[in-house]
């Protein structure tokens, strides 16, 4: 069985496919669409050497772009302090009064949590929000109004 270039270009794209769906590696699939666009250049007639270059242009390309995209976008916040992944983030918990040591316990949810003072200064009693939670000890600053 003689396959054309351009098929032996559209197997190579597949299999890239294939292999990012099996490691998650987002960059072989931009190297898919170079692969792709060096089969369409075959399917065109183009020499090899076109074929090679438009699959590097475009694999390349769309690497370098991602790469750059990706490091420009802001980390978002660690799951710890993350609202969109805890919940508890931002609520209000009223403390009534502190430890020496900036501890407290309170009431929230239903149940008795350790919170940590986390303001500036000296942790006061009164309404607090919620800025961070490490297991099951919340992290608390004065809220503001």
């Amino acid at each position: 069985m003689d396959w054309s270039v351009s098929t032996q270009w559209w197997v190579v794209a597949g299999l890239l496919v294939a292999v990012e769906l099996a490691s998650g590696t987002f960059y072989l699939l931009m190297l898919a669409f170079g692969a792709a666009a060096g089969a369409m250049a075959a399917q065109l007639g183009a020499p090899t050497s076109a074929q090679l270059v438009a699959a590097a242009l475009v694999g390349g390309g769309a690497t370098a772009l991602w790469h750059f995209k990706r490091f420009r976008t802001p980390r978002s916040a660690p799951a710890e302090a993350n609202p969109d992944v805890n919940l508890d983030i931002g609520q209000s918990v009223r403390v009534d009064s502190w430890a020496a040591d900036g501890t407290a316990q309170v009431n929230y949810r239903g149940a008795s949590w350790s919170v940590t003072y986390r303001g500036a200064g000296v942790p006061a009693p009164g309404e607090h929000t919620i800025v961070a939670v490490h297991g099951s000890r919340l992290m608390v600053a004065p809220r503001t109004a």
